[in-house]
């Protein structure tokens, strides 16, 4: 430490500061430390009374007391002369303004990710979680650049990218079966041919989407076992949404004996339908001879019901059909085959006696 004329100066080797320079700093620093308690603490009060309060809480209060205070202290280190310091072809005060860029970028996506799945509310759907990470990685690879570029190393982000891009290509076949799982995911969200809560029919799979994931999805059976199929494989297979659509049909075949009188069976069965209040009236039930089988008359029935309630139709249709055939005498035979022997069959009967 010296003194001369102008008072007291700390002299380095690589910099130099008056006692005037540093209490300028210090009220540099001081100054935006208490602006910033000040917002804060206004931030806090309005969060009592606000229509926001997933925007404008405590949270956000800190996040901009943050950016005072780093501006104080990066604004300090600027009035002594530290940020000129130069390193790497750029100077310290360039790599910590991108810094406290990328910092306050990243601060305010991750909660922005979080207003946006607290204002759907509890339970936020699949497809916003989604968009939300979507949000929230493009924001933070976009102000990654614009650190770089705030820095003074744009000049290397060709290299940075050329060498990212080879790590990308070393990574893709490494690691295959996981990158094609994720873009598999991908092509599923945008393609939307399932949600959760759906049943659907997966090849010779059947269930309720539980989870979907970035890299698969879980169906809960109908025995209440878990099934895990991978993106890849799921996005190559025949998907079927048995509840994509408001209404479904269901389709019953019965056989009657060659000896009932068909017109009354088809009576029958089309005033059970018509007491059937989840059998929709529009399209209307078909109900209709379908074919002549070796041991019955075949008949198909067509009708169509809501599609949440479909199982539940289709049981109680085919008990109900089943009672009203019986209570009228229209017989459902079983199978009987008629054997016949091109010789004469002899059969010898013992007695006793």
């Amino acid at each position: 430490m010296m003194l001369d004329s102008t008072g007291i100066e700390l002299r380095t080797s690589w910099f130099s500061v008056t006692l005037g320079t540093l209490i300028e700093a210090v009220l540099i620093l001081i100054i935006p430390i208490f602006l910033g308690r000040i917002l804060r603490k206004l931030i806090i009060r309005a969060s009592k009374t606000t229509h926001f309060p997933w925007i404008i809480n405590q949270d956000t209060g800190d996040i901009i007391f943050r950016m005072f205070v780093l501006g104080g202290v990066i604004g300090a280190l600027y009035k002594i002369g530290l940020m000129a310091y130069e390193i790497a072809g750029t100077t310290v005060g360039s790599i910590a303004f991108a810094v406290g860029f990328f910092y306050f970028t990243y601060l305010i996506a991750k909660k922005s990710k979080d207003y946006l799945l607290m204002s759907a509310g509890k339970k936020p759907s699949p497809e916003l979680q989604i968009q939300a990470k979507v949000f929230y990685y493009t924001i933070l690879t976009i102000s990654f650049f614009l650190a770089l570029n705030l820095a003074g190393i744009g000049t290397y982000l060709g290299a940075i990218l050329a060498a990212a891009g080879i790590t990308g290509i070393v990574l893709g076949f490494s690691a295959q079966t996981v990158v094609s799982n994720f873009i598999s995911g991908l092509f599923m969200y945008f393609d939307k041919p399932l949600k959760i809560g759906d049943p659907v029919k997966i090849d010779n799979l059947e269930g309720i989407v539980e989870d979907m994931r970035v890299l698969s999805t879980r169906i809960r059976s109908w025995d209440g076992t878990l099934i895990r199929i991978p993106n890849e494989k799921l996005f190559n297979s025949n998907i079927i949404n048995l509840q994509r659509y408001p209404a479904r049909r269901l389709d019953v075949k019965i056989g009657i004996s060659y000896d009932s009188d068909v017109d009354t069976a088809l009576k029958v069965i089309k005033r059970t339908l018509d007491e059937m209040p989840l059998v929709l009236a529009e399209p209307e039930p078909l109900v209709f001879v379908e074919d002549l089988g070796d041991n019955a008359i075949i008949v198909s029935i067509k009708a169509w019901t809501p599609s949440e309630k479909w199982f539940s139709v289709k049981t109680e249709l085919i008990h109900k059909i089943k009672k009203a055939l019986d209570e009228s005498g229209i017989e459902i035979p079983f199978p009987q085959r008629v054997n016949w022997f091109a010789n004469e069959l002899k059969v010898k009967v013992e007695r006793e006696y």
